[in-house]
């Protein structure tokens, strides 16, 4: 899979923390060194906002970087310039969901848990709708309309040549719940059949008999990024999301997958059971 500008910005702002104290330098030191401040260093390496190139470069010069590691992040420096095809969008989009767009466009896999509704990846679009119209009370049909444009697009990952492999545990509760009504919902069951026959989607059902589990606290998506260093977490909130990549963080995340996919049915009782509910809508 091609590596995105985010992913770029993201591995160069790891790269230079580690040259650096490789070096032994403190960013006040380094910063001084090249004619940029502490607090600019500090954005570089905590991949924040726009960095130079030729900066790049002299902060290589004086890590003592070999010749390879300057080029490959000078490389970065510049890839990480490139915007995505959102960014064209003539309407706004939430803060949150534009971070998600880009890290998503980059994911080489993603783990999701959701407890009350179909992942949007896998979501058809009468479904997203009554989502979005059950979520986002205030919004008017143009905003409700937008929001689901854009989901759909996401969706396009699934059709790449080289897509992210899409793992999804959904609770029993999410594929029980009605939402936009019987049709609709049957429409929905039978879509998530059709795509958890995809090689690169496993669809999972964690059934009400598992009782109490690993993430009783609520939906959350790992996006994987090309190194487990790239990693981040997703986590549903009100009003948006809360992105997380601290070790201690994505760890207590990759974990709580890992048992739940465990706790989980395997991938033909899922769809056994998937197919019943949808049979008795």
């Amino acid at each position: 899979m091609a590596v995105g500008p985010t992913t770029r910005r993201r591995q160069l702002g790891a790269d230079l923390r580690r040259l650096r104290e490789r070096k032994g330098m403190t960013l006040e030191e380094a910063g001084a060194r090249v004619g940029i401040s502490k607090a600019t260093l500090s954005r570089y390496e905590t991949k924040e906002g726009s960095v130079k190139w030729p900066a790049v470069a002299a902060l290589c010069h004086e890590y003592g970087a070999s010749d390879e590691e300057r080029l490959a992040l000078v490389e970065l420096a510049k890839g990480a310039k490139i915007q995505g095809w959102w960014r064209s969008l003539a309407d706004p989009i939430p803060e949150s969901m534009n971070l998600m767009l880009t890290l998503e466009d980059e994911v080489v896999r993603e783990d999701h848990y959701a407890c009350m509704y179909v992942p949007g990846l896998l979501q058809t679009r009468a479904y997203a709708e009554a989502v979005h119209r059950a979520s986002e009370m205030r919004c008017s049909e143009r905003e409700v309309h937008h929001m689901v444009d854009i989901r759909m697009k996401r969706q396009e990952l699934l059709q790449r040549e080289e897509p992210p492999h899409i793992w999804c545990v959904i609770d029993e509760a999410a594929i029980r719940r009605t939402v936009g009504g019987r049709e609709v919902m049957n429409e929905q069951l039978r879509h998530l059949l059709t795509v958890s026959q995809l090689p690169h989607v496993t669809v999972q059902v964690l059934p009400f008999s598992t009782g109490a589990h690993a993430a009783a606290v609520g939906s959350f998506a790992v996006l994987g990024g090309p190194t487990p260093e790239l990693d981040v977490v997703y986590v549903d909130i009100i009003g948006g999301g809360l992105f997380m990549e601290k070790p201690r963080e994505l760890e207590r995340y990759r974990l709580a997958f890992q048992y739940l996919s465990a706790q989980s049915l395997d991938l033909e009782s899922s769809a056994r059971l998937i197919h019943r509910i949808s049979e008795e809508s």
